[in-house]
């Protein structure tokens, strides 16, 4: 084997440039003209012509390749150009198709891919939509809960000739809802706003209560900067005092409190009110409790904690944890 093998060496490394020349306008009509759609005739038509044209070519361009360089040596010189060049492309007919099918199935593969991977982001932008959308109906869920709870308080001090108290339940419910409609487009508030929001609906309330009603806040000022739901502490004081203050003529005392343990921030309500019967998952259905736990289902998913249950040596407490975020 006595061949002249630098120029077989560049014979052989230049023998598939008219492929990889070729290769774009491969995709292209593997884009235009897809083999998937398998029933159309003229798809399949127009794939072979392209492939028998780019095996003329490539047959060419090796014919001339070793007319020019005589690559093995041959001491009586190369086959006349003609017959390489039929030569080749004959030889090559099958080598052509399975060249050209698999920069097809490679052009596929990719566009597959590609069309993948934008399917899910158009589908993780559609589900956010969606949950947004939920979560904003089930933020919307209180506000009228609310809103005829306190208008209900009000008809009860109209009805006690107690038009004072009324009035200031009024203005102070003005206030309220402005608050409500200022943060509508947010789901995530600092904790010292939602403290400051849940305070104020307990105002509202102490004009109701007066006296009968105590308060005891104990949050650390490190803690009021972290984010948490919007409008969440305010349906679980709602529910101490309608299952808890209201039950008791003597009224009674609510406590908040927040705490950062193990990664997580905890908020607690505790109403020193009537304990729990027990079987109060089914009878105690409420809208606000049941709201907050699907909001945080909505949120965070399952890496969320919410409990209500009954202390020593009497009272309720409902507490929640959600991931701490600086």
């Amino acid at each position: 084997m006595h061949h002249a093998w630098s120029r077989l060496f560049v014979y052989l490394l230049l023998a598939e440039l008219p492929w990889a020349l070729a290769t774009p306008l491969v995709l292209r009509l593997g884009r235009q003209f897809p083999l998937a759609q398998w029933r159309r005739v003229s798809n399949w038509g127009i794939h072979l012509a392209a492939c028998a044209a780019f095996g003329f070519v490539s047959a060419i361009w090796n014919a001339t390749q070793e007319e020019l360089l005589n690559p093995w040596a041959n001491p009586s010189g190369p086959d006349p150009f003609m017959h390489l060049w039929l030569q080749k492309f004959y030889n090559g007919l099958l080598s052509y198709v399975l060249l050209y099918g698999a920069i097809l199935l490679v052009s596929h593969a990719l566009d597959s891919r590609e069309q993948l991977a934008r399917q899910r982001t158009e589908s993780a932008l559609l589900n956010e939509q969606l949950s947004k959308a939920q979560l904003n109906a089930l933020r919307r869920q209180i506000e009228p809960h609310f809103l005829f709870n306190t208008l209900n308080a009000i008809a009860g001090l109209v009805r006690e000739n107690r038009n004072d108290a009324a009035v200031t339940m009024i203005a102070g419910l003005s206030d309220f809802l402005r608050r409500v409609l200022e943060d509508s487009n947010r789901q995530h508030v600092p904790l010292g706003e939602e403290l400051e929001f849940a305070l104020k609906y307990l105002d509202i309330q102490k004009v109701r209560f007066g006296e009968r009603l105590r308060v005891n806040v104990s949050v650390p000022n490190e803690l009021l900067p972290a984010p948490v739901p919007s409008l969440i502490l305010q349906p679980m004081v709602e529910n101490a005092i309608k299952h808890g203050i209201a039950k008791r003529v003597q009224g009674g005392a609510v406590r908040i409190t927040a705490l950062r343990t193990n990664g997580t921030l905890k908020l607690s309500v505790y109403n020193d009110g009537p304990s729990l019967p027990q079987d109060w998952e089914k009878t105690h259905s409420g809208i606000g409790i049941a709201n907050v736990q699907t909001r945080l289902q909505g949120l965070y998913g399952h890496a969320f904690e919410l409990s209500m249950r009954n202390q020593e040596p009497g009272g309720v407490e409902v507490s929640l944890s959600v991931p701490w975020k600086e």
